[in-house]
């Protein structure tokens, strides 16, 4: 076989890529993990990754932004691909468009057939092709059902390399403390790759039944390495369960890091189990408990007071150092948040307008942040600064630029804990907390000895 040559990112990408590193996981991420790089096969051999979908651009995003060694390809919904600027820019960066019989109609479905091609071009070439076969993002932790297409994409790359050369599948997950909500954590695992060259024999007697065979496999995969809430009739109940004081105390007492991501999942997977187990065995008992873990999660959302107070249990004095530490920071607070107001009120005006599935709000905040709010925010002021001033100024505000963020966001954050816990303290609200403190310890209760 003639050695493959991937192509190279043009020098202006390059640093757009650099850009959009500094964007997502230098400010909209608080930190980011990435396991099983060791599985991730060299730059040069055909590779199609395949992976879980439930945060819309973030998804890709993140991987391509990790894997920077390669040149990646992935599909997008063709209706971004409209605007003649926008397709030969998006092409540029590796992005094809896949056309779908709901959105663009039978007779556009007819064109994957050239996207097709392209990244089968691309595996021929030793490229990475990206692709999620649930066909759509979820709206919950959950795996859906996978399509073929990414196998037809795979075994027709192989065949017009004459099934000589290897194509390998890499599952892998993606995983969010947090869809919504910015300086939160994020993970991208990667798992073992599955070489398709065992199965071309197989393929060409019964390709169908080949290809569902492989697709078991690597969503089994893929489904282990996440978590995947398969009782969605109590799904917001258990996530509820998994997110606050029980998840908490469940990771704690089997000896898991609450706040480090990646021993966080194991926890959460392992508590979701048990959840199911315990469902299976003590169905009656186990509905109720949703029953009035839902009517918990009610009454905390009435209140608008947080979970975590429950465990902390603040009183009047933690609440006056609270709001004292509130006024000492306002300044330093009110000098952040003028450059970067923007960061915060952009994104809100629009949500609130335009976002009807909550799935796109972090890809919104990401692109709006890229596009518009930094370049208004940090970029233009820094040039000014450097040329009616000094360069020196201009720098120092590029470099602070980044730290007036974090402070800013955290001081919001910690002004709705402040209302939280004052929600909480509040004389008239004592009767409500109390029983809903009762509720919880009892739901607790129960469910330890459900599980145990």
């Amino acid at each position: 076989m003639k050695q493959r040559t991937p192509r190279e990112h043009p020098l202006f990408l390059k640093a757009f890529r650099k850009y959009l590193q500094f964007v997502n996981s230098g400010l909209y991420f608080r930190k980011e993990h990435v396991l099983g790089l060791e599985n991730v096969p060299a730059n040069g051999t055909p590779v199609v990754i395949v992976a879980n979908h439930q945060n819309c651009l973030n998804d890709p995003l993140c991987v391509c932004l990790k894997l920077t060694d390669r040149r990646m390809n992935f599909l997008a919904r063709a209706n971004v691909f409209k605007n003649p600027i926008f397709n030969k820019a998006l092409r540029a960066m590796g992005l094809l468009p896949a056309y779908r019989m709901g959105h663009e109609g039978l007779s556009a479905v007819r064109n994957n057939q050239a996207t097709f091609d392209d990244a089968g071009q691309s595996l021929k070439d030793g490229e990475t092709v990206m692709l999620y076969p649930e066909a759509g993002h979820q709206d919950k932790r959950w795996l859906g059902t996978f399509k073929l297409g990414y196998l037809k994409l795979a075994f027709a790359a192989a065949e017009k390399m004459n099934f000589e050369q290897d194509i390998m599948i890499l599952p892998s997950c993606n995983h969010y403390s947090n869809y919504f909500h910015a300086r939160t954590d994020m993970l991208i695992r990667f798992g073992k790759p599955i070489s398709l060259k065992p199965y071309y024999e197989k393929y060409h007697e019964s390709p169908r039944e080949t290809m569902m065979e492989i697709n078991k496999i690597v969503r089994e995969a893929i489904k282990e390495m996440m978590l995947h809430v398969d009782d969605i009739e109590n799904y917001d109940a258990i996530d509820f369960l998994r997110e606050n004081g029980y998840g908490k105390k469940y990771a704690k007492s089997h000896g898991y890091k609450v706040n480090y991501l990646p021993s966080r999942l194991l926890s959460d997977q392992n508590l979701v189990n048990d959840l199911q187990k315990a469902k299976d065995e003590h169905p009656e008992e186990m509905a109720q408990v949703y029953a009035d873990t839902l009517k918990l999660a009610k009454g905390i959302e009435d209140l608008k007071i947080r979970d975590w107070l429950f465990e902390r249990n603040p009183g009047t004095e933690a609440l006056l150092l609270r709001g004292l530490g509130l006024v000492t920071l306002s300044p330093l607070f009110a000098a952040s948040i003028i450059p970067t107001g923007l960061l915060f009120i952009i994104p809100e005006i629009f949500i609130k307008k335009m976002i009807k599935d909550q799935m796109f709000i972090s890809s919104f905040n990401v692109a709006v942040s890229a596009f518009v709010s930094i370049p208004i925010c940090m970029i233009i002021p820094a040039i000014l600064l450097g040329c009616l001033v000094g360069p020196w100024w201009g720098l120092g505000y590029a470099v602070a630029f980044p730290f007036m963020f974090i402070l800013a966001w955290n001081y919001i954050r910690l002004s709705k804990k402040f209302a939280g816990t004052w929600n909480f303290v509040r004389r008239k609200n004592r009767r409500a907390v109390a029983a809903l403190r009762g509720l919880r310890r009892d739901i607790f209760k129960r469910l330890d000895n459900l599980i145990e």
